[in-house]
């Protein structure tokens, strides 16, 4: 894997990054890949072949790399990353893995497309990069450094809702997009209500009352994952599988 060796956010108690994970564990968030990985399969082994994922904030694409591995011959994955610079690291690791199953796409997933200004951290200044969050709010986490989310030190990149994709077939979307899960369902409700695929959502700085209340209405059941939330469908036969996650 390509990463970066700054990615690390160090406090007296606590060191974390993906980057810092991934040099001292060998890993990053194995419980949570391997969860999707038996998801993944249950929508094969119910649908059959032809399994499309969505990797909504894949940072440099440790779950995107995992899951077209898992899905090889029978599934695809399109992964988004709005931070250029670890975008670039997700292509080169799906292009090292031979992963060719997975399609990488430099944009943020949100609630209409278009075009969202992105900050620009500095990459040699260690700091959760994976943490930076693309809208300034009275929460907003301190990655390691401060960030300008002015004008002058932002630039436009590509804003993309689910729902403009056109896709024909959707099983899974897994959205870990520091605090822009609720709008990203949004864009993705016509999509989600038509093919109900899994749903695996960070609610961590996102509103998850919102956030249940919005899958509840499309009639998914929720279960708890570390710090998401997995949603299957009541009409998917996987539902009657999950009993602890």
């Amino acid at each position: 894997m390509l990463l970066n060796r700054h990615d690390y956010h160090e406090f007296s108690t606590h060191t974390y990054g993906v980057g810092h994970q991934i040099l001292s564990t060998s890993a990053f968030d194995e419980h949570e890949i391997e969860v999707g990985a038996q998801l993944l399969a249950t929508r094969r082994h119910n649908f059959g072949d032809g399994v499309v994922a969505i990797d909504g904030g894949a940072n440099i694409g440790v779950h995107t790399v995992e899951w077209a591995r898992t899905m090889h011959g029978w599934g695809r994955i399109i992964s988004f990353e709005a931070q250029e610079r670890i975008f670039y690291a997700l292509a080169g690791n799906i292009t090292l893995n031979n992963c060719f199953n997975a399609k990488a796409v430099w944009a943020a997933v949100g609630g209409q497309s278009g075009e969202i200004r992105a900050p620009a951290p500095d990459y040699l200044v260690p700091s959760s990069f994976g943490s930076l969050e693309l809208r300034r709010t009275a929460a907003t986490e301190d990655i390691g450094q401060p960030i300008d989310y002015s004008d002058e030190k932002t630039s436009p990149i590509r804003l993309v809702a689910i729902d403009d994709m056109q896709l024909d077939r959707l099983d899974f979307i897994k959205l870990d997009i520091e605090g822009m899960e609720i709008e990203a369902l949004a864009g993705a409700e016509r999509s989600i209500d038509a093919f109900r695929p899994q749903l695996m959502i960070e609610v961590i700085k996102s509103d998850e009352v919102a956030i249940r209340a919005f899958l509840e209405r499309l009639n998914y059941r929720l279960f708890p994952i570390g710090l998401n939330l997995l949603a299957i469908h009541e009409s998917d036969p996987a539902v009657n599988q999950v009993t602890m996650v």
